[in-house]
């Protein structure tokens, strides 16, 4: 029996591991396998690895080592940035300001900090998903200690003001966290330049592997642990170190840092096909997000009247790999949070599908998606509930 073709599209939830990530992490698993914090060689030998990572990511993000702290992956870091900060913080105020986009691991950290007496302000973005500059600028007090903006929507691809919010941030001394993981490899961002003081990163959203992150802490910035324990990344984070895993990040990070212009050109004109041909195909569908403004590895389009987990469910059956938004948020019976703050209708927000590409994504791909997208959301319009309610929309 002839193996089904699989086709990835959805590189915002993870991407595939590059091959020179994956030989440098064998490397460390197979010779490698002392414990960092321990003196003697094969302990010293792991300790230089992890060094070498921790310089890899500095560089890359214009920091310095001594600010780099490897984590479980983006949702711990981003748990730990909003945490740490604002407890650590608290004899100054206890106001955090935060956007309604956010990924759950930045409004879930917010939520818990409201139940221990915090007090949050989600500040609401326009039509395109931009953050309402206006709305920081009155929601900061004397009592704000932190400002938490994604740099760019992992949904919608909509790339967010964060120099202009780190300057406002210096300006008022208040600390600026910024989720940067959907956005690291895709636009340069150099911490210093920007007047970032916390910066959170996956490995697995850079061709690098899961279960591993990083936080970058501003030397100086008053932070509390996320985890106690023992005395590892600089007494700041308890837990032996997964060495395999950092030499991979700091390889991930490394490459695509190095290749942001050369992977890009790719991704424009993967995108820039792609939205070709799916909109001679197929009627009545919109983009999502900033025209201009936006990661190009990222595609949102609504099908009106085509439920997007119909879509979603029929496309992997042909072996074709979409999502209706953050994989974090999957499984929720309720529309994207993202969307639905931008001013989307349910009907809308329920009939989108997230399509994000990456390296290694070819026109043939494309190609070999388009025409069974076409006929799969002409099935799921002509027995769709919303096109029934509607009675307008072309199959």
């Amino acid at each position: 029996m002839e193996k089904q073709r699989v086709v990835y599209f959805d590189n915002a939830s993870t991407t595939p591991m590059s091959n020179e990530v994956y030989r440098e992490m064998i490397d460390a698993y197979g010779s490698v396998y002392g414990n960092p914090s321990s003196i003697y060689k094969a302990g010293r030998d792991a300790g230089e690895l992890l060094a070498k990572a921790r310089e890899r990511v500095a560089k890359a993000i214009g920091a310095k080592p001594s600010e780099i702290f490897f984590t479980s992956g983006g949702s711990e870091s981003n748990n730990w940035a909003i945490k740490g900060i604002a407890k650590a913080n608290r004899d100054k105020g206890n106001h955090i300001i935060t956007s309604a986009i956010e990924h759950p691991s930045v409004l879930e950290s917010c939520r818990a900090l409201e139940r221990e007496g915090f007090k949050v302000t989600y500040i609401p973005v326009d039509e395109m998903g931009v953050i309402k500059y206006s709305e920081i600028v009155k929601a900061i007090g004397p009592d704000t200690v932190l400002i938490s903006i994604m740099t760019a929507n992992n949904e919608v691809g909509t790339i967010q003001p964060i120099r202009a919010i780190a300057e406002l941030a210096k300006a008022n001394e208040v600390a600026f966290h910024t989720d940067a993981v959907g956005a690291i490899g895709a636009i340069d961002i150099n911490v210093k330049e920007i007047g970032i003081d916390s910066l959170s990163i996956s490995g697995h959203k850079i061709y690098g592997p899961k279960g591993v992150g990083v936080l970058y802490v501003r030397e100086g910035l008053k932070i509390q642990k996320l985890i106690d324990g023992g005395h590892q990344e600089n007494d700041m984070r308890a837990g032996t170190e997964n060495v395999p895993a950092i030499v991979g990040l700091g390889k991930a990070i490394e490459e695509v840092t190095e290749n942001i212009e050369e992977n890009n050109k790719h991704l424009r004109s993967i995108r820039k096909y792609f939205l070709k041909q799916v909109s001679t195909l197929i009627h009545n569908i919109s983009l999502n997000g900033h025209p201009t403004q936006r990661l190009q590895g990222n595609a949102s389009i609504s099908f009106e009247a085509a439920e997007g987990e119909a879509v979603t469910v029929m496309l992997d059956r042909e072996g074709i790999c979409v999502s209706t938004g953050s994989a974090c948020a999957t499984g929720l019976n309720a529309p994207s949070h993202v969307l639905m703050a931008m001013g989307k209708e349910v009907e809308d927000a329920i009939s989108t599908i997230r399509f994000t590409f990456s390296k290694y994504t070819t026109k043939e791909d494309i190609d070999y998606m388009a025409e069974r997208l076409r006929k799969i959301v002409k099935k799921v319009r002509s027995i769709s509930a919303i096109r029934i309610y509607k009675n307008k929309v072309e199959l």
